[in-house]
């Protein structure tokens, strides 16, 4: 599944809303990414958010905080945002910080800004399949599973992983979709794992061990989207031994990474017309 394709195509899309968005009102859509410290890889993270958000005609502004910044400092500053109406969607990049707060500071979210989906609000929108913003990596699987006519409907899903940024609401919008749904974690016994895995109709894995799901894990004609990442390039499945067996499968790179950019573009491009009382079927006319 070409998640790289399809994502160009949602930017592409998500730049004229914005383009028109902004010759209807003036305002440009704006994204606020908030970074504590300077961790290598949520730097290049921040980096590449900003330089994709830019592309599509997504103002990015850039808070960043010192390592030493408390939680109370970080809920200050997420709460100006919030209060801010020249920001429309507000990105604290995780983690923040072994001595942070995460869910306070995510909480301090203002609902309407959460377009990277991880308030509580969210999530149990996400669970209801109520109107909301996704939690981005979730939300943009679920779109490239759509993408490519994967029935979802009574099939068995298994998410190996349960964060609350990733397996926990990617296994929501499945069970909102209608399908069956099991999460393994790393409490699953190791003696019952593959017997869960060889069952799955609808496998995500989103565990971040390279290479942990093999082939012999697999059902055959089985679809696989690995949403796991280790340095190099490396997925959470074994591509080689998985792909012949799999009916669909996400390669890394190129796979769900670029979606979870696209989706969150998106849903910025959505947060500012719904904050500037702009309709979208309106807008796209």
């Amino acid at each position: 599944m070409d998640g790289t394709k399809l994502a160009q195509r949602i930017i592409e899309n998500s730049a004229a809303t914005a383009a028109e968005l902004r010759r209807r009102t003036g305002v440009t859509p704006c994204l606020a990414a908030v970074l504590v410290g300077e961790d290598p890889s949520s730097v290049t993270y921040v980096r590449m958010k900003r330089r994709r958000c830019e592309a599509a005609g997504v103002e990015s502004r850039l808070v960043q905080l010192p390592a030493g910044t408390t939680t109370a400092e970080l809920v200050a500053t997420i709460r100006g945002l919030s209060l801010d109406p020249s920001v429309h969607g507000i990105l604290l990049q995780h983690p923040a910080g072994p001595h942070i707060d995460e869910r306070a500071a995510f909480e301090t979210i203002a609902p309407e800004k959460d377009v990277d989906g991880v308030t509580m609000r969210s999530f149990a929108a996400m669970g209801f399949g109520l109107p909301g913003f996704a939690s981005c990596t979730p939300g943009g699987i679920m779109r490239l599973l759509d993408e490519y006519g994967v029935e979802l409907t009574g099939k068995h899903a298994v998410v190996v992983g349960r964060s609350a940024i990733l397996g926990r609401p990617a296994g929501m919008m499945l069970l909102a979709r209608d399908a069956t749904v099991t999460y393994c974690h790393r409490y699953t016994p190791a003696s019952e794992l593959s017997s869960h895995l060889r069952r799955a109709d609808v496998l995500i894995a989103a565990v971040g061990k390279p290479r942990f799901i093999t082939g012999e894990d697999i059902k055959p004609g089985a679809v696989v989207v690995d949403a796991g990442y280790s340095a190099g390039n490396i997925g959470d499945v074994d591509f080689e031994t998985v792909k012949d067996r799999a009916s669909l499968i996400t390669p890394v790179p190129g796979g769900v990474g670029p979606m979870t950019i696209a989706t969150l573009i998106e849903q910025t491009v959505d947060a500012a017309a719904q904050q500037l009382g702009v309709d979208l079927k309106v807008l796209s006319a």
